[in-house]
């Protein structure tokens, strides 16, 4: 599918995003989970996929990048060919983007280029506990994807400058939660891989889905949600990974 997709399926969005408060409220909480793990290395802090162009408000200082130029982003980026100068980042993060990297081998060795000693990636993914399967399974648009082989490299000659669409939901849990990619990462320290029970995230239905609660609920909803981060391979419906390039 071309990569004209992206730029339909951000603009159904952005119409629901002004439509649906809820929203708002639960991609919040997720970039204030993923700030708290800033690196404090020299350079910018640069979000790749921007969506709805939002992390300003928790983020105050990132560049918003996307692949098309929606009004409310800073510039255009291609997460394989980066227009940063080498070392000169000390942050990239992503909600929901990893999975629709092809090859994310060659997206981390281009993230490995523009970062400084001590920069961080900061992903934010499908979590695939139980019940993050049945939301994404069946209420997503996008395939999971569980049992696909995922290409690690690009095809020799091949140059990221008109990336098609792709998604598999289900990649990020495979590659950060499987013992088969640990021997690809080895220019990374990680950080953190933390499995979350979103309930409150999932129940809103996000865009696919509908909204199971009415957005007053939303902190009984968060409190309910605290005893299930215990249970991951239930409950989790989030994936954040932290990875650290190596000095």
């Amino acid at each position: 599918m071309g990569i004209e997709l992206h730029n339909e399926l951000i603009e159904k969005n952005h119409n629901l995003w002004k439509r649906k408060p809820l929203l708002h409220t639960v991609y919040m909480e997720l970039y204030r989970v993923m700030s708290g793990q800033l690196s404090a290395a020299p350079g910018k802090t640069v979000e790749l996929g921007s969506g709805m162009g939002s992390i300003h408000e928790i983020i105050p200082g990132c560049i918003r990048t996307d692949l098309f130029p929606y009004p409310w982003i800073d510039q255009i980026e291609n997460a394989y060919r980066l227009s940063f100068a080498d070392r000169s980042l000390s942050n990239l993060l992503m909600t929901d983007v990893f999975h629709h990297l092809r090859y994310p081998g060659t997206a981390l060795e281009e993230f490995q280029r523009v970062l400084a000693p001590g920069g961080r990636v900061i992903i934010m993914e499908p979590g695939m506990g139980l019940l993050g399967r049945l939301v994404y399974g069946v209420f997503h648009v996008e395939p999971i994807a569980w049992e696909e082989e995922i290409a690690w490299s690009a095809p020799e000659g091949w140059h990221g400058d008109d990336p098609d669409y792709y998604a598999a939901q289900g990649n990020a849990a495979r590659i950060f939660t499987q013992k088969g990619f640990a021997d690809r990462l080895s220019g990374w320290k990680i950080i953190e891989v933390k499995q979350i029970s979103a309930l409150a995230y999932a129940a809103s239905g996000g865009y696919s889905g509908p909204q199971l609660y009415p957005t007053v609920l939303y902190p009984l909803i968060k409190w309910i949600e605290k005893p299930l981060q215990f249970l991951p391979a239930l409950f989790a419906t989030r994936l954040m990974v932290v990875l650290e390039k190596k000095a």
